[in-house]
Protein backbone atom coordinates (compact mmCIF):
# COMPACT_ATOMS: atom_id res chain seq x y z
CA UNK A 1 0.00 0.00 0.00
CA UNK A 2 1.24 3.20 -1.25
CA UNK A 3 2.56 5.31 2.07
CA UNK A 4 0.24 8.22 1.81
CA UNK A 5 -3.32 5.65 1.72
CA UNK A 6 -1.67 3.45 4.75
CA UNK A 7 -1.37 7.16 6.66
CA UNK A 8 -4.88 8.16 5.26
CA UNK A 9 -5.84 4.75 6.81
CA UNK A 10 -4.51 5.05 10.13
CA UNK A 11 -5.76 8.81 10.43
CA UNK A 12 -8.89 7.75 9.59
CA UNK A 13 -8.95 5.24 12.63
CA UNK A 14 -7.33 7.23 14.79
CA UNK A 15 -9.96 9.78 13.94
CA UNK A 16 -13.12 8.10 14.84
CA UNK A 17 -11.46 6.57 18.21
CA UNK A 18 -11.02 10.50 19.24
CA UNK A 19 -14.54 10.78 18.56
CA UNK A 20 -15.70 7.68 20.79
CA UNK A 21 -13.83 9.50 23.30
CA UNK A 22 -14.67 13.06 22.83
CA UNK A 23 -18.05 12.31 22.96
CA UNK A 24 -17.54 10.23 26.57
CA UNK A 25 -17.25 13.35 27.87
CA UNK A 26 -20.45 14.74 29.53
CA UNK A 27 -20.94 18.61 30.23
CA UNK A 28 -19.80 17.92 34.07
CA UNK A 29 -16.06 16.50 32.95
CA UNK A 30 -15.22 19.49 30.64
CA UNK A 31 -12.78 21.26 32.88
CA UNK A 32 -12.88 23.98 31.19
CA UNK A 33 -10.46 26.08 31.00
CA UNK A 34 -8.37 29.41 29.53
CA UNK A 35 -4.89 28.96 27.89
CA UNK A 36 -2.70 32.05 28.74
CA UNK A 37 -1.62 33.03 25.48
CA UNK A 38 -4.83 34.00 23.85
CA UNK A 39 -7.61 33.12 26.46
CA UNK A 40 -8.92 30.80 24.30
CA UNK A 41 -11.09 27.35 26.25
CA UNK A 42 -9.14 24.11 26.37
CA UNK A 43 -11.29 20.88 27.83
CA UNK A 44 -10.59 17.76 29.82
CA UNK A 45 -11.64 16.04 26.43
CA UNK A 46 -9.21 18.39 24.07
CA UNK A 47 -5.83 17.02 26.75
CA UNK A 48 -7.63 13.53 26.60
CA UNK A 49 -7.81 13.42 22.86
CA UNK A 50 -4.77 14.77 22.23
CA UNK A 51 -3.62 11.83 24.51
CA UNK A 52 -5.11 9.15 22.68
CA UNK A 53 -3.79 10.04 19.04
CA UNK A 54 -0.80 10.76 20.25
CA UNK A 55 -0.23 7.75 21.63
CA UNK A 56 -1.93 5.89 18.84
CA UNK A 57 -0.80 8.17 15.92
CA UNK A 58 2.93 7.84 16.98
CA UNK A 59 2.68 4.25 18.09
CA UNK A 60 1.92 3.45 14.44
CA UNK A 61 4.72 6.16 13.04
CA UNK A 62 7.51 6.88 15.89
CA UNK A 63 9.66 8.27 12.93
CA UNK A 64 6.89 11.52 12.22
CA UNK A 65 7.32 14.37 14.45
CA UNK A 66 4.50 15.92 15.89
CA UNK A 67 2.50 18.77 15.79
CA UNK A 68 -0.93 19.42 17.65
CA UNK A 69 -2.42 22.31 19.56
CA UNK A 70 -2.24 20.82 22.62
CA UNK A 71 1.18 19.77 23.33
CA UNK A 72 4.10 21.48 23.76
CA UNK A 73 6.45 22.16 20.82
CA UNK A 74 8.71 19.79 19.93
CA UNK A 75 12.04 21.08 18.03
CA UNK A 76 12.35 17.59 16.56
CA UNK A 77 9.37 18.22 14.39
CA UNK A 78 11.92 20.21 11.90
CA UNK A 79 14.48 17.40 11.04
CA UNK A 80 11.32 14.81 10.63
CA UNK A 81 11.00 13.53 7.18
CA UNK A 82 7.19 13.41 7.92
CA UNK A 83 5.19 14.88 10.94
CA UNK A 84 1.62 15.03 11.95
CA UNK A 85 -0.23 18.13 12.35
CA UNK A 86 -3.10 17.51 14.60
CA UNK A 87 -5.99 20.14 15.94
CA UNK A 88 -7.46 17.19 18.59
CA UNK A 89 -10.63 19.22 18.42
CA UNK A 90 -11.33 21.74 16.22
CA UNK A 91 -14.15 23.91 17.10
CA UNK A 92 -14.16 23.70 20.83
CA UNK A 93 -16.50 26.24 21.48
CA UNK A 94 -18.82 24.65 19.89
CA UNK A 95 -17.99 21.22 21.72
CA UNK A 96 -18.23 22.60 25.08
CA UNK A 97 -21.75 24.41 23.97
CA UNK A 98 -22.90 20.86 23.30
CA UNK A 99 -23.42 21.43 19.42
CA UNK A 100 -22.13 19.37 16.65
CA UNK A 101 -20.13 21.57 14.52
CA UNK A 102 -16.76 20.61 16.17
CA UNK A 103 -14.06 18.29 14.45
CA UNK A 104 -11.09 16.24 14.52
CA UNK A 105 -8.82 17.17 12.07
CA UNK A 106 -5.62 15.15 11.64
CA UNK A 107 -2.63 15.46 8.56
CA UNK A 108 0.29 14.22 7.65
CA UNK A 109 3.16 16.96 6.27
CA UNK A 110 6.07 15.71 4.07
CA UNK A 111 8.42 18.05 2.33
CA UNK A 112 6.06 21.43 3.55
CA UNK A 113 3.22 19.49 1.89
CA UNK A 114 0.15 17.70 3.19
CA UNK A 115 -0.03 14.16 1.94
CA UNK A 116 -2.53 12.60 4.20
CA UNK A 117 -5.52 13.95 6.13
CA UNK A 118 -8.57 12.84 7.94
CA UNK A 119 -11.21 15.09 9.44
CA UNK A 120 -14.27 13.91 11.44
CA UNK A 121 -17.22 14.96 12.51
CA UNK A 122 -18.60 12.42 15.63
CA UNK A 123 -21.74 13.81 16.12
CA UNK A 124 -22.77 14.29 12.44
CA UNK A 125 -20.89 11.11 11.37
CA UNK A 126 -19.04 12.96 9.10
CA UNK A 127 -15.68 11.65 7.51
CA UNK A 128 -13.10 13.68 4.81
CA UNK A 129 -10.26 11.72 4.04
CA UNK A 130 -7.49 12.39 1.57
CA UNK A 131 -4.34 11.01 0.44
CA UNK A 132 -2.13 12.90 -2.03
CA UNK A 133 -2.74 12.34 -5.81
CA UNK A 134 -5.87 9.85 -4.60
CA UNK A 135 -8.34 11.91 -4.29
CA UNK A 136 -11.03 12.65 -1.36
CA UNK A 137 -13.68 11.10 -0.05
CA UNK A 138 -16.96 12.40 1.96
CA UNK A 139 -17.70 9.03 3.60
CA UNK A 140 -15.93 6.80 1.20
CA UNK A 141 -17.85 8.72 -1.69
CA UNK A 142 -16.05 10.76 -4.04
CA UNK A 143 -16.39 14.90 -3.85
CA UNK A 144 -15.64 18.04 -5.93
CA UNK A 145 -15.42 21.58 -5.23
CA UNK A 146 -18.43 23.42 -7.55
CA UNK A 147 -17.05 25.26 -10.78
CA UNK A 148 -18.89 29.04 -9.40
CA UNK A 149 -16.12 31.38 -11.46
CA UNK A 150 -16.94 34.73 -10.09
CA UNK A 151 -17.77 36.21 -6.52
CA UNK A 152 -21.00 37.83 -7.39
CA UNK A 153 -22.27 34.35 -7.75
CA UNK A 154 -20.62 32.57 -4.82
CA UNK A 155 -21.65 31.90 -1.79
CA UNK A 156 -18.56 32.25 1.18
CA UNK A 157 -18.59 30.77 4.15
CA UNK A 158 -16.38 33.91 5.88
CA UNK A 159 -16.43 35.18 9.63
CA UNK A 160 -18.05 38.73 9.01
CA UNK A 161 -14.44 40.72 9.58
CA UNK A 162 -13.66 39.46 5.99
CA UNK A 163 -16.30 42.12 4.54
CA UNK A 164 -14.43 45.10 6.16
CA UNK A 165 -13.76 47.96 3.09
CA UNK A 166 -9.63 47.47 3.93
CA UNK A 167 -9.45 44.05 2.48
CA UNK A 168 -10.67 44.96 -0.63
CA UNK A 169 -9.48 47.48 -3.33
CA UNK A 170 -12.76 47.63 -4.94
CA UNK A 171 -16.11 47.54 -3.66
CA UNK A 172 -17.64 44.42 -2.48
CA UNK A 173 -20.69 42.78 -4.33
CA UNK A 174 -23.66 41.85 -1.95
CA UNK A 175 -21.79 38.55 -0.46
CA UNK A 176 -23.63 35.77 0.28
CA UNK A 177 -21.88 34.73 3.24
CA UNK A 178 -22.53 31.57 5.85
CA UNK A 179 -19.88 30.78 8.70
CA UNK A 180 -19.06 27.68 11.11
CA UNK A 181 -17.16 27.11 13.71
CA UNK A 182 -14.72 24.68 12.51
CA UNK A 183 -12.05 25.96 10.33
CA UNK A 184 -11.57 22.34 9.17
CA UNK A 185 -15.68 21.68 8.81
CA UNK A 186 -15.55 25.00 6.62
CA UNK A 187 -12.83 23.48 4.15
CA UNK A 188 -14.36 20.51 4.09
CA UNK A 189 -17.86 21.34 2.85
CA UNK A 190 -16.17 24.22 0.05
CA UNK A 191 -14.43 20.74 -1.04
CA UNK A 192 -17.33 19.04 -1.19
CA UNK A 193 -19.16 21.80 -3.23
CA UNK A 194 -21.85 22.80 -0.80
CA UNK A 195 -20.26 26.14 -0.40
CA UNK A 196 -18.39 28.09 -2.97
CA UNK A 197 -15.23 29.50 -1.43
CA UNK A 198 -13.68 30.08 2.01
CA UNK A 199 -12.18 33.30 3.49
CA UNK A 200 -10.12 33.99 6.75
CA UNK A 201 -7.81 37.09 7.06
CA UNK A 202 -6.75 36.23 10.61
CA UNK A 203 -3.45 35.11 11.44
CA UNK A 204 -4.14 30.97 10.98
CA UNK A 205 -2.30 27.94 12.83
CA UNK A 206 -1.42 25.25 11.13
CA UNK A 207 -3.12 22.69 12.51
CA UNK A 208 -6.96 24.72 11.73
CA UNK A 209 -6.05 24.36 8.34
CA UNK A 210 -3.83 21.51 7.40
CA UNK A 211 -5.61 18.49 7.19
CA UNK A 212 -8.41 20.84 4.86
CA UNK A 213 -5.97 21.92 2.97
CA UNK A 214 -5.52 18.67 1.28
CA UNK A 215 -8.81 18.18 1.00
CA UNK A 216 -9.57 20.85 -0.73
CA UNK A 217 -6.84 20.10 -2.91
CA UNK A 218 -7.88 16.98 -3.74
CA UNK A 219 -11.12 18.20 -4.81
CA UNK A 220 -9.72 20.94 -7.42
CA UNK A 221 -9.41 23.93 -5.22
CA UNK A 222 -6.85 26.56 -5.21
CA UNK A 223 -5.52 26.93 -1.82
CA UNK A 224 -3.05 30.16 -0.37
CA UNK A 225 -2.94 32.52 2.06
CA UNK A 226 -4.50 35.99 2.11
CA UNK A 227 -1.55 37.17 -0.60
CA UNK A 228 -2.12 34.47 -2.87
CA UNK A 229 0.93 32.54 -1.63
CA UNK A 230 0.93 28.67 -1.33
CA UNK A 231 0.93 27.59 2.08
CA UNK A 232 3.58 25.51 3.47
CA UNK A 233 3.51 23.12 6.36
CA UNK A 234 5.52 22.52 9.92
CA UNK A 235 6.88 26.04 9.06
CA UNK A 236 9.20 27.14 12.67
CA UNK A 237 6.54 29.36 13.90
CA UNK A 238 3.70 27.03 12.35
CA UNK A 239 1.33 30.43 11.49
CA UNK A 240 -0.21 31.99 8.14
CA UNK A 241 -1.78 35.18 7.30
CA UNK A 242 -5.14 33.68 6.03
CA UNK A 243 -6.41 31.27 4.17
CA UNK A 244 -7.74 32.07 0.35
CA UNK A 245 -9.90 28.62 -0.61
CA UNK A 246 -11.77 28.13 -3.96
CA UNK A 247 -11.75 26.47 -7.31
CA UNK A 248 -8.97 27.84 -9.67
CA UNK A 249 -11.17 30.36 -11.67
CA UNK A 250 -13.05 31.54 -8.34
CA UNK A 251 -9.52 31.71 -6.19
CA UNK A 252 -7.89 34.11 -9.17
CA UNK A 253 -11.07 36.17 -9.21
CA UNK A 254 -10.85 36.65 -5.36
CA UNK A 255 -7.14 37.27 -5.36
CA UNK A 256 -7.48 40.39 -8.34
CA UNK A 257 -10.36 42.04 -5.94
CA UNK A 258 -8.45 41.74 -2.80
CA UNK A 259 -6.07 44.00 -1.59
CA UNK A 260 -2.16 42.93 -0.64
CA UNK A 261 -1.42 45.10 2.09
CA UNK A 262 -1.23 43.40 5.16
Amino acid sequence: MPANDSDRRLLERAAREAGVLAQSFGANDLDVRRKEADGSPVTAADLAVNDLLGSTLRGARPSYGWLSEESAEDPARHAAERVFIIDPIDGTRSFIEGADTWAHSLAVAENGQITAAAVYLPKRDLLYSAAAGQGVTLNGVPIRTTGTSVLEEAEVLAPRPVIDAPYWRVPLPPLRRAHRPSLAYRLGLVAEGRFDAMLTFRPTWEWDIAAGTLLLQEAGATVTDRLGRPLRFNARHPQHPGVVAANPALHGDIMNRLTLAP
